[in-house]
């Protein structure tokens, strides 16, 4: 498991990676209230696909943008699939720190790829039966 951690225009950004055979699950939050307002799946040849939950006054959430742009520029490195979380909240954000997601959720995604290229995943490849062979 790794951390890296991002602060621009008053608040920070944290994504937490855990390594799970040769697929990650990356939880980013940040602000003064985390919480998971999505979900975002991928692998390096499959389309992005995101879930977003509601938040407490019903609206849905909008960490979609911070987890379908770090989904963009993790894809080719990825060595399975990937399971990104989003959840950023900062109480009465203004434009400045808004315009700021985008340049700190570039930054976390560097920091991963350099430590997923200094950190290759050796995990044991699964079997599985041919199309003609059942279990015993």
């Amino acid at each position: 498991m790794a951390t890296f951690k991002t602060s621009q225009a008053g608040y920070q950004m944290m994504a937490t990676v855990q390594v799970i055979g040769f697929d990650l699950l990356i939880v980013v939050t940040g602000g003064s209230h985390p919480h998971i307002g999505d979900v975002t799946t991928l692998t390096a040849t499959t389309a992005p696909q995101t879930v977003r939950f509601p938040s407490h006054d019903g609206r849905f959430h909008k960490d979609n943008f911070i987890s379908e742009r770090l989904a963009q520029q993790l894809q080719t490195y990825l060595p399975g699939s990937c399971t990104i979380t989003a959840g950023i909240h900062v109480n009465q954000i203004t434009k400045a720190q808004i315009a700021a997601a985008a340049p700190m959720t570039t930054n976390l995604a560097n920091q991963i790829i350099a430590w997923l290229q200094a950190n290759p995943i050796h995990a044991q490849q699964p079997e599985y039966y041919s199309n003609t062979q059942q279990p015993k």
